[in-house]
């Protein structure tokens, strides 16, 4: 699994394609060969960028759902809606088809952030949107989230 640190703003061409940023480039690496899986977010209008061998830890987990059960065949239907293998060009730029540009609203100004694993692609207005969160609601996700854990020893709180 790797680690992805950072949020980058970008910009998207005409075209779609976004100039992933080198210190992002540099942590990509190790799977830049492999391919990538971009999607739709489940929660949110910006799409999810997976490495392949992230993606496909999650495509196992799907397989182990029961696809005969009406539930998990609406649910796997709706999760992989837009799904599109991608690769990084040799210049850097990743290509967002049409349909996920539209679906995300994605614009000339673009945020990229890293999140468990993957990669977020925001248009930049959604995403300040998005993360325009008070306090108390941010205290309130955080608690939620990590209240109930107890770190471990050597861990920091």
């Amino acid at each position: 699994m790797i680690n992805l640190l950072g949020q980058f703003n970008c910009k998207a061409d005409t075209k779609g394609r976004v100039m992933l940023p080198s210190v992002l480039k540099k942590q990509l690496a190790p799977v830049l060969n492999s391919g990538f899986v971009l999607k739709r977010s489940m929660f949110q209008h910006c799409l999810e960028l997976h490495p392949m061998e992230y993606w496909n830890d999650i495509s196992k987990q799907l397989r182990e759902q029961n696809s005969f059960e009406k539930a998990n065949n609406t649910f796997f239907r709706i999760y992989t809606a837009g799904l599109t293998p991608v690769e990084i060009d040799g210049t850097g730029r990743l290509q967002i088809p049409k349909n996920l540009v539209e679906f995300a609203g994605i614009g000339k100004e673009v945020v990229l952030t890293c999140s468990a694993g993957f990669i977020e692609v925001w248009d930049k207005e959604s995403y300040e949107k998005a993360i325009d969160v008070s306090d108390e609601e941010v205290a309130k996700m955080v608690e939620d989230a990590m209240g109930g854990k107890k770190p471990k020893e050597n861990e920091l709180p």
